[in-house]
């Protein structure tokens, strides 16, 4: 399990992501960007309305901006602690993935823009459609509207923030982003990637990182979950490390 894990051990014996089909690289695309623009035009419909909204508004965006933060963080948490690869649907288009992912963290940036973002931005799309429906003419309302367009749109970019969280020299702009503290960094991503590999599950901004480290939230959930269905967290993940290490040898 260990050596299985260390991203220094020659990445070019280890599996990568599955191919993807041209057919699955087109609904991508046009998840992104129909993503995008739903998301342009929501940031003019607020700007519209901006007279309107209090300042109180304005703790908002960084709230929904946390709560996106948490979504990673819960679901980055289950795809590496419950279920098997083998599953119907979730194991293919997330539980393996993330199995690829940390026996060879370093594939994930051979992937293009839209592989990366394509299925986030088609799960983000309803919540931003829902966004324009909506009234804006009550604090209540607005409030939520906005609470929803910034969540769904930072949370459609958690795994492009991802990736970039795993390159040693990104963009110049992003990695301003990352010294703000706006998004999740390299060194802060790093940690997850460390023995024993449970700490730093939220790789969105990250904000939610050191809260549920203190309480050990993640940690308390597994036992709890445990002690309910006598199901034991990460037995597939280690079943699948030591499989690739015994059939691809890392030295």
């Amino acid at each position: 399990m260990d050596a299985a894990r260390q991203p220094e051990h020659r990445p070019e014996l280890l599996p990568g992501h599955l191919p993807i089909p041209t057919a699955t690289r087109i609904f991508y695309a046009v998840s992104c960007i129909t993503a995008g623009l739903l998301t342009a035009g929501l940031i003019g419909r607020f700007v519209a309305h901006a007279a309107d909204f209090s300042l109180l508004m304005l703790p908002v965006i960084p709230a929904g901006m946390l709560f996106a933060d948490f979504l990673s963080g819960l679901i980055h948490w289950f795809a590496d602690t419950w279920g098997s690869e083998s599953m119907p649907v979730l194991g293919k288009r997330l539980l393996h993935p993330f199995r690829i992912h940390h026996v060879n963290p370093g594939d994930f940036l051979q992937r293009k823009f839209f592989d990366t973002n394509g299925d986030v931005a088609f799960l983000a799309i309803p919540v931003l459609v829902a966004c324009w429906f909506i009234s804006l003419t009550t604090p209540m309302s607005a409030a939520a509207a906005l609470f929803l367009a910034a969540s769904s749109a930072t949370g459609m970019l958690t795994n492009q923030i991802h990736q970039w969280a795993h390159m040693r020299q990104a963009p110049l702009c992003v990695r301003w982003l990352q010294q703000c503290g706006l998004i999740l960094s390299h060194n802060a991503h790093q940690q997850h990637h460390e023995p024993p590999w449970v700490a730093n599950y939220c790789i969105t901004t990250g904000w939610c990182n050191r809260p549920l480290q203190a309480i050990q939230f993640f940690r308390r959930l597994e036992r709890l979950i445990t002690r309910v269905t006598g199901v034991q967290p990460r037995t597939d993940e280690i079943q699948f490390s030591q499989c690739v290490t015994s059939e691809r040898p890392l030295r």
